[in-house]
């Protein structure tokens, strides 16, 4: 794959976006190298990093604020049984057009209250979704509560732009996860270029976050 050089970066939405931005929106999601994963060596990036950052073996993957269900279907394709949660119906449909014939589920829902009633998860799975709502802190609390006990938060966040800068920092979402999280590991992805089918000069990266073994039988 030949890889882009270029300072020009992808205009990341407005934070609180509401559902018709994203209706607007999932007709060309998947025309970013990293959104619809075509390329084979921008997909196979991607695949090899799950496979070291979700748990081995089959397992209940939340992926929250799944899109058109590009990381969804790749771990559906590792052995993993997945339910993908967007807020946006369109991206939902195509998302199920991706995965037909897998086992998985695909619900329109808010990421920050996913519909899950009381299922819970060996892994939640969320890409460049947490900086934009409006009480991460929140957020990451109700999404460690729907965790098995040991289970994993994987997050892929970011910070962009220069003179008005958007997104999370590894720093700040350190803080954030601490209170919950047994073990941490912190992975700088701005330089691996083939995950974003185009060097970043930005701050992308990814953490990786056990949750404490409690009591209890998972489910």
């Amino acid at each position: 794959m030949e890889i882009e050089k270029s300072a020009d970066r992808t205009e990341p939405p407005p934070p609180g976006s509401g559902a018709a931005y994203w209706e607007a929106a999932a007709e060309r999601f998947d025309d970013e190298p990293d959104h619809g994963l075509r390329d084979p060596a921008v997909r196979a990036a991607w695949a090899a990093r799950l496979r070291s950052w979700l748990p081995s073996g089959p397992a209940g993957i939340l992926d929250l604020g799944c899109g058109t269900g590009s990381l969804t279907l790749l771990a559906a394709e590792q052995g993993h049984r997945v339910t993908g949660i967007d807020r946006s119906p369109a991206m939902i449909a195509r998302a199920r057009a991706k995965l037909a014939g897998r086992a998985a589920r695909l619900l329109v829902g808010e990421a920050a209250e996913p519909p899950v009633g009381e299922r819970r998860f060996d892994a939640v799975l969320v890409r460049h979704v947490l900086w934009a709502l409006p009480d991460p802190a929140a957020a990451l609390r109700r999404w460690a509560g729907l965790l098995v006990p040991g289970g994993r938060l994987v997050l892929v966040e970011g910070r962009w732009g220069e003179a008005e800068p958007m997104g999370i920092s590894a720093a700040e979402l350190l803080r954030l996860v601490a209170p919950l999280a047994e073990r941490t590991q912190l992975e700088r992805l701005s330089h691996d270029a083939v995950l974003w089918g185009k060097e970043v000069t930005d701050e992308r990266y990814a953490l990786i976050a056990e949750t404490p073994l409690r009591g209890g039988p998972a489910r």
